[in-house]
């Protein structure tokens, strides 16, 4: 199982040496309305309200990178914890990273700086990130939970099936399609023309409210948007939901009750970690069907995008004797 202590170290490289690669592309984008910069209008005007903003979403934003850094130190440091689920942990922790460091930091500059302006490359580069780290992420729970699926219905399997090639594989192909999509919404939104009202009511490059400010026709990019939408949400989702059904049926077979209890408790933080996030992400797109104020529409990303991340390290270390052992052996050793 040595392949595991190496595998998230070998998939952050490749993550992130294929997005530098790219970066430079937005820079030499030829921009066909001349706009050069957007304005983030953020959460709120109110002067007073920033020193308090920026401390809330400065430690909002150390806890999310601490507590995931440490779920993927702790699993990288105790061999027993190089299985499947914990491979998998691992990446899903350098999602939520990757999704908080998309947007947080831009805005705590701009908070810090009282300036509200954001570049245009700089934008789309913000779009794209986001649309690939949460993709991963949903993907990535979908793959988690085909491996509960894999350990609760054939267990005596369960090595064979998830061996370690299979989980690399699975996790590059997450990958592969995440960077597929957000290459999509990159180019359907490096093709908007843009007008002179250029202020964003929010505080990161949305999507939806950047099709609000173009002045050219935007029904392709809709259609494309749903259409993406459901590669890596619909679809994930779906498949979760029959990885579960399938689940719960084989634990309900099961006479012992401790049993029944063990395989439910297996379950429990993946489980907590996709309502969390979907629910979350829900919570957005409805948000910006249902409020009037597009304004208001921000406040669920803030779950979506800081919240989720810095929740994730506690619901799978306070759920999980492995991880709280190996963490405490960790801090006696510092001590």
């Amino acid at each position: 199982m040595d392949t595991y202590l190496y595998a998230p170290t070998i998939v952050l490289f490749i993550q992130y040496s294929l997005l530098f690669q790219r970066y430079p592309l937005y820079m030499e984008l030829q921009n066909l309305t001349g706009v050069s910069e957007f304005f983030l209008l953020g959460l709120s005007d109110d002067p007073d309200l920033q020193p308090l903003l920026f401390g809330l979403f400065l430690s909002m934003y150390l806890v999310a990178m601490l507590g995931n850094l440490l779920i993927i130190l702790v699993i990288s440091s105790d061999s027993h914890l190089h299985t499947p689920m914990y491979f998998f942990l691992s990446n899903l922790s350098l999602a939520d990273i990757s999704i908080s460091t998309t947007t947080i930091p831009k805005m705590l500059v701009n908070l810090q700086t009282h300036s509200k302006s954001i570049t245009y490359a700089g934008c789309l580069a913000q779009v794209t990130f986001l649309s690939l780290f949460a993709g991963l992420e949903s993907l990535l729970l979908t793959v988690m939970a085909y491996d509960r699926l894999v350990a609760i219905c054939y267990p005596l399997h369960y090595l064979v099936i998830m061996n370690p090639r299979l989980c690399i594989l699975l996790v590059l192909a997450s990958f592969a399609v995440s960077l597929l999509t957000s290459l999509l919404h990159y180019l359907m939104m490096s093709q908007l023309t843009f007008c002179t009202n250029v202020e964003i009511p929010h505080f990161l490059c949305d999507p939806p409210q950047l099709l609000n400010l173009a002045c050219s026709d935007t029904t392709t990019n809709k259609i494309l948007i749903y259409f993406i939408g459901t590669i890596v949400g619909g679809i994930p989702l779906s498949g979760i939901l029959y990885s579960y059904i399938r689940i719960i049926s084989s634990i309900l077979r099961v006479s012992s009750s401790a049993a029944k209890s063990k395989a439910f408790s297996t379950c429990g933080s993946h489980l907590s970690v996709v309502c969390l996030f979907y629910g979350t992400g829900l919570g957005v797109y409805l948000s910006s069907a249902v409020l009037s104020s597009p304004r208001k529409g921000a406040v669920p990303s803030v779950m979506y995008t800081v919240v989720t991340p810095m929740l994730n390290p506690f619901i799978y270390s306070l759920r999980n004797k492995d991880i709280k052992s190996t963490l405490w052996r960790i801090i006696s050793r510092i001590a």
